[in-house]
Order: C-alpha cells, then sequence, then structure tokens
C-alpha cells in the first residue's frame, strides 16, 4: 500500500534505462498478437512448456522440487502424490491453470487473492485461503546464519492493508497516469512487503503478476515461463526486492530496483519468444522430415515423444504421432512402454 499513498513522489525520478525496458516490452507485445493470429498451434506448444517449466520454476525458488518425470506427471493431471513436495507443486498447477483458463478479468479483490491461495494448499493439510494469523518475517541465511532482512507489518493490520492496497491500485490503473507495468511491479512489491499469508507469499506474489500480465495485454507470461526467469536469477530477484523494501514503513522506498528488474525478466521474455517463432518459421522442409531428422540425427539415443514435441514447436502432436509409428514399423526406433509416457530407443 505505501507505494500507491502518494503516486507522484513514488513514481518520481524513472530511470532512463526503464523507459527504453518498458518500450522493448510493448514492441514485443504489439508482435504477439499477430503470431496469435498466424501461429496458433506454435502458441499451443509453446503454451504448455511454459505452463510446465513457471510451475517447476515457481515451487524451485521457495525449495520445493520434485523429480522432473514426476513434476510432467503431476503437470499433465496426476492425481497421487508421495509427499508434500508433489502436493504442493499440484496446488500450483491448479492456480496457474485457472489464471489460464480466465477470459475475462476482474478487479483484485481480497477474496480472489485468498481463492488463489487456497488453490495453492488444496492438496495439503495446510491453511489456505486465509490471511496470517501470526507475525512472520522475511529472513537469509545468505552469510551462514539466520538474519531478519525485512519485518512485514502485524497480523492485526494486513487485512486493511493488503484491502487498501487493491484499491489503490485498480484506482491508479483507471487512472491510467502510470505505464501499467510499473504499477504491477509496485504492487507485487507492496504485496509482498505486507507478506499476508502465513506460507505462499512468494508464489502467491507471482501468480498475481501472471494475473495481472495477462489481464493488460502482456500475453507472454502464457509463452515463455516468466517463473524460470526469476528463478534462474533468484539473486538478482531477492536482491532488488531488499533494495526497494529499505525504509518502506515510512515510505521513503525507493520502487525502481525492483520494477527495474520486473521489465528486465520480462523484455528477456519477449526476446526469447520472438527468437522461438522466428526459427520455428525458418525451419524447411515438410513437418514430417522434419521430425524424422530430429529423431534419427539429433535426438538422444532414448528420448520420449514430448521432447520431440518440446524440439520442434509447430509441429502438431498427432504429425509426431505419425511419424515415431513409421519409424518404429521401419525398425528404426524401438519403443519401451505405451501412451505419452513411452520411452523410445533408437536403433
Amino acid at each position: 500500500m505505501r507505494s500507491f499513498i502518494d503516486l507522484d513522489k513514488t513514481f518520481a525520478n524513472q530511470p532512463r534505462e526503464l523507459g527504453v525496458l518498458l518500450a522493448r516490452i510493448d514492441t514485443g507485445k504489439g508482435q504477439e498478437r499477430l503470431f496469435e493470429d498466424q501461429l496458433p498451434e506454435l502458441l499451443g506448444q509453446l503454451a504448455e512448456q511454459a505452463r510446465i517449466a513457471s510451475i517447476t520454476a515457481s515451487n524451485a525458488i521457495e525449495g520445493v522440487t520434485v523429480d522432473s518425470r514426476r513434476a510432467e506427471q503431476i503437470a499433465e493431471g496426476a492425481r497421487r502424490y508421495r509427499n508434500r513436495n508433489e502436493r504442493e507443486f499440484a496446488g500450483y498447477r491448479d492456480a496457474t491453470d485457472a489464471l489460464m483458463r480466465l477470459d475475462s478479468y476482474e478487479p483484485l479483490s481480497v477474496p480472489f487473492v485468498l481463492h488463489l491461495h487456497r488453490l495453492l494448499f488444496a492438496h495439503t493439510a495446510g491453511k489456505g485461503g486465509s490471511l496470517k494469523s501470526d507475525q512472520n518475517l522475511i529472513v537469509s541465511y545468505e552469510r551462514g546464519r539466520r538474519e531478519v532482512v525485512f519485518t512485514p507489518p502485524p497480523p492485526g493490520e494486513t487485512g486493511f492493508l493488503l484491502s487498501e492496497l487493491l484499491v489503490r491500485y485498480e484506482d491508479a490503473k483507471r487512472d491510467a497516469g502510470t505505464h501499467p507495468l510499473v504499477l504491477i511491479g509496485a504492487l507485487i512489491l507492496d504485496f509482498l512487503a505486507i507478506h499476508p499469508v502465513a506460507d505462499g507469499n512468494g508464489r502467491l506474489a507471482r501468480l498475481l503478476t501472471t494475473h495481472e500480465l495477462l489481464a493488460q495485454g502482456y500475453g507472454v507470461a502464457r509463452y515463455v515461463s516468466v517463473e524460470q526467469r526469476i528463478y534462474e536469477s533468484k539473486n538478482s530477484y531477492y536482491a532488488s526486492l531488499y533494495e526497494s523494501q529499505r525504509k518502506w514503513h515510512r515510505e521513503e522506498h525507493d520502487v525502481w530496483p525492483w520494477i527495474t528488474y520486473l521489465c528486465r525478466i520480462l523484455s528477456s521474455a519477449y526476446e526469447s519468444f520472438e527468437q522461438r517463432v522466428a526459427a520455428a518459421e525458418k525451419q524447411t522442409g515438410s513437418k514430417q522430415d522434419r521430425v524424422r531428422e530430429y529423431v534419427l540425427r539429433q535426438a538422444p539415443d532414448r528420448f520420449r515423444r514430448r521432447d520431440v514435441e518440446r524440439a520442434l514447436p509447430g509441429v502438431s502432436p498427432a504429425t509426431i504421432r505419425l511419424v515415431l509409428a513409421e519409424l518404429r514399423d521401419e525398425g528404426a526406433i524401438r519403443p519401451e512402454g505405451s501412451g505419452r509416457g513411452a520411452r523410445w530407443t533408437r536403433l
């Protein structure tokens, strides 16, 4: 909430670098709309790849890790879980899928935030869907010992602060006096400073980021995993948050380190998205020939069908199944198992 009390003060002195990043992202946003009309099959495959990567990475940032094969099985809908990590993984799957299914975006509200939190912990014994009842702290073990780096507001203030944050954020969006990505960055900064729930604040913040990006028309969050990029740069992620949350309680904080970091991530995501689309468009030969070439000359000696799908965005699963069956009949490859999870060995 602190970032939205005096917008002129908060958003004064925008860094020059940030203006360049915002322009780059908005250019990518415009091109993305063209791709959606021209390459729907390719974008569908990129979306599925990004979905699994996002679920995996957002949990990994919080130390919740799952074996890669199990991760894919759970992402594809498995409902039996072996441990708490798998249950939390499934919760992020459900929350992500709920966001991706939306065809309209209502203003953010406390009930909606708690709905997402309830989905996150629906498969665990954790208390999802409620605000914190005890004081929580943001700590670091970077120096080999426990160090409190930020103290969020106490539980008694949480409900008011979160509600006020969301109302002020929606008002700022309607005023349209500040770039929407700057507002999203400030929203997430304040949300993480309030730390409104007992567990899952980071994952919940990343889900809200996805929701607001999609609501503002930045569909790259569907096709490239923003969470994966955050995971790969998590030291910078934590450092920028720390820099921007200093003096937050006194409303003397500097939002720009965090907002600039977030926009670097989004700019990188758009660059990757455009490169993948360009690579798919440049591929020559029929789609069946491209599958043959990959399986016979480029794939590992043992691979799965999903490996081929990821390597060849723009080639439909039906085409890949057809070529695999032909190569099997020709004696070039041999299956182990059946269905999507089968492993193939190149002979």
